[in-house]
């Protein structure tokens, strides 16, 4: 589910692990271990912790994808904007409902 969510958010967009745990249930550490383990397949550079900010091994790979999608860096270069380029969390909740309707249909076929 965590990679449903990170699958959901939009081109130039981010959300923190916390709004994440917060859509799927479980917790924002929860979150953020699903995505280091199994996130490589996801768009994993727009899930980001409370401050906009990711671990600094990621940091190189993330500023590609930020630069390419418009998402602005913070002046200390440790993450993005996170207030300027956060989704909006009421249009995801809705998307997510949506594709869980539809793996639920999916999975009765």
């Amino acid at each position: 589910m965590v990679l449903l969510a990170a699958e959901l958010v939009p081109w130039g967009r981010v959300i923190s692990y916390g709004d994440v745990a917060e859509l799927v249930g479980g917790g924002a550490r929860q979150a953020g271990r699903i995505m280091a383990l199994h996130g490589a397949h996801t768009p994993w550079w727009r899930v980001v912790n409370h401050a906009g900010d990711l671990p600094q091994h990621l940091l190189v790979a993330a500023k590609f994808h930020w630069q390419r999608e418009g998402i602005t860096m913070k002046p200390s270069g440790r993450g993005c904007r996170i207030g300027r380029h956060r989704a909006d969390l009421v249009a995801l909740a809705d998307a997510w409902e949506q594709a869980r309707a539809a793996m639920a249909r999916s999975a009765t076929e």
